[in-house]
């Protein structure tokens, strides 16, 4: 299993007029928790791209358990319990400053050949960074 933290401070910009996070900016912490999961690991989106591989989103799931509130720091975990095949799982679980899980989510990508257009195996390189974080834990 590997898992990630990055903490994020909520701006008013994405806030209702309630000063809770509007719910559809979730996904974009899971985006942002994603991505940085991925570096930690010593690779990124765009090291993907470059290598004529995409990653979409084909599967979300949302729970919504407390509000965010303006100003709040956000911690982001990001959970990848299984080795990727042709897909890839996140779990995310956000808390708040008391500690507090506000909001769990999942996500299912899949590796899309940029130039075929089509699904594929995660390749053999990225596959070696996940075993090797795996290992280590």
């Amino acid at each position: 299993m590997i898992v990630s933290e990055i903490k994020l401070r909520v701006r008013y910009g994405e806030t209702d007029q309630m000063g809770f996070v509007y719910y559809g900016n979730y996904p974009e912490y899971y985006e942002v928790g994603r991505t940085e999961a991925l570096r930690t690991l010593g690779t990124s989106y765009k090291e993907l791209e470059d290598n004529g591989i995409f990653m979409p989103v084909i599967n979300m799931s949302i729970k919504y358990i407390k509000p965010g509130k303006y100003d709040d720091l956000l911690t982001i975990k990001t959970i990848i319990n299984e080795l990727p095949r042709t897909r890839m799982n996140f779990i995310y679980e956000i808390y708040n400053q008391q500690n507090e899980m506000i909001n769990r989510g999942e996500t299912t990508l899949i590796f899309l050949s940029k130039e075929k257009n089509k699904p594929i195996i995660c390749p053999e390189w990225l596959n070696k960074i996940f075993k090797k974080s795996f290992q280590e834990i």
